[in-house]
């Protein structure tokens, strides 16, 4: 079987992993937490992180950060993982969604004003498969309601908008490290603060509500209970795993985008023929080759796809299925219709793509759904 993804070990992970050990540290925001942190803000010239256990912390780290209150509400494209909602439920706040865009699965920039009340606080972007939104236009919005503005960058590591790194634009952004990413630490995630209005509190926060790293610092004489918190920082295991992945990005990137290519050449007659759709890029945006996904013209086309890619020994998965339709959180929805939300969880078929995919495996998997048209 062909796996949907294989976890990369680059090398020095156990190695690190030892080092932090054999310190006699390994609760977190040691050595290795501080050489993961000053990666992204030396590479990405992002202001201030803070590494987490999971890109969800991350956000709710963000929501608790911005005040979220019972009736505020957010924005949220209805297309994308449970934690972008959920992240902001959990403080009382009110999901508005928003649909996606015709081109791909981001929200649709044109709709958001027309979502905005007087309760609305802040817009939450997933920059999907890596590809940006369209921030000028969100920015823009934003400042002409004085709204807040976090990217769910959980796909986006070292992915651009016009130049600028994802993550970056903002008033804050979460990342993810979990196993399916491009680079990884099993479960693992960032905040990144972009507004210095936050950046004391985002450390009091992550320290569990107290001002302990301050108090290590030697900013304060003793350290104690100043705000609400939790246990956001992930161990220095965790971290010293990270950065054994951050030292070899440029490889990782450079692989996992020579393969996206690949599919992308090995399958574009399909999309000539009208079989499917492929990935479209905005000018405005860079491929990190996070996901590489297909659209398939019907659900039923998709589903016997994903039977016929598993008899072939491949796993291939769909995504999303809309928030909107949750049975969560399907009573509290406005009831206003999806179209391209729905379309994408309806027809969205992400192929496997991992560093260590080889080029053989790629022929025989586009071979694999070049037959499946052909015999259907």
């Amino acid at each position: 079987m062909i796996p949907f993804n294989k976890p990369h070990l680059t090398g020095n992970e156990t190695k690190y992993i030892e080092q932090a050990v054999a310190s006699g540290k390994i609760s977190g925001n040691g050595d290795f937490t501080k050489k993961c942190q000053d990666f992204f803000t030396s590479r990405y010239k992002f202001k201030k992180t803070l590494l987490t256990t999971s890109c969800t912390d991350a956000l709710e780290m963000a929501a608790i950060l911005i005040n979220i209150e019972p009736g505020d509400e957010i924005i949220i494209p209805a297309f994308t993982f449970v934690s972008t909602a959920n992240a902001f439920v959990l403080r009382g706040a009110k999901i508005v969604f928003a649909d996606s865009d015709v081109q791909n699965p981001n929200i649709n920039c044109d709709l958001i004003e027309g979502l905005i009340t007087s309760r609305t606080k802040a817009i939450v972007v997933v920059h999907y498969a890596g590809i940006a939104c369209d921030m000028d236009i969100i920015m823009q919005i934003a400042t002409k309601y004085r709204l807040f503005v976090i990217e769910d960058a959980a796909q986006a590591i070292d992915s651009f908008y016009k130049g600028i790194p994802l993550g970056s634009i903002g008033h804050l952004a979460a990342f993810s490290f979990h196993e399916t990413k491009n680079v990884i630490s099993g479960e693992g995630g960032m905040l990144v603060v972009n507004d210095e209005q936050f950046f004391k509190r985002a450390e009091i926060i992550w320290e569990k509500g107290t001002n302990r790293a301050a108090f290590y610092r030697g900013e304060v004489d003793k350290y104690g209970w100043v705000d609400i918190g939790s246990s956001f920082l992930p161990s220095e295991v965790i971290s010293a795993f990270l950065y054994a992945q951050l030292e070899n990005i440029n490889d990782i990137q450079r692989t996992r985008k020579l393969l996206w290519n690949t599919y992308y050449s090995s399958l574009k007659h399909l999309e000539d023929r009208g079989y499917i759709e492929l990935p479209k890029l905005p000018e405005y945006a860079t491929n990190n080759a996070h996901i590489f996904y297909i659209l398939c013209h019907h659900v039923e086309t998709r589903d016997n796809l994903i039977s016929y890619l598993k008899e072939k020994g491949i796993l291939s998965v769909f995504h999303y299925i809309s928030l909107h339709q949750s049975p969560y959180y399907k009573a509290f929805h406005d009831g206003r219709i999806l179209k391209m939300s729905d379309y994408y969880s309806d027809r969205l078929l992400r192929l496997p793509l991992y560093y260590d995919l080889s080029q053989t495996d790629i022929k025989y998997i586009t071979n694999s759904i070049d037959l499946f048209f052909k015999e259907n």
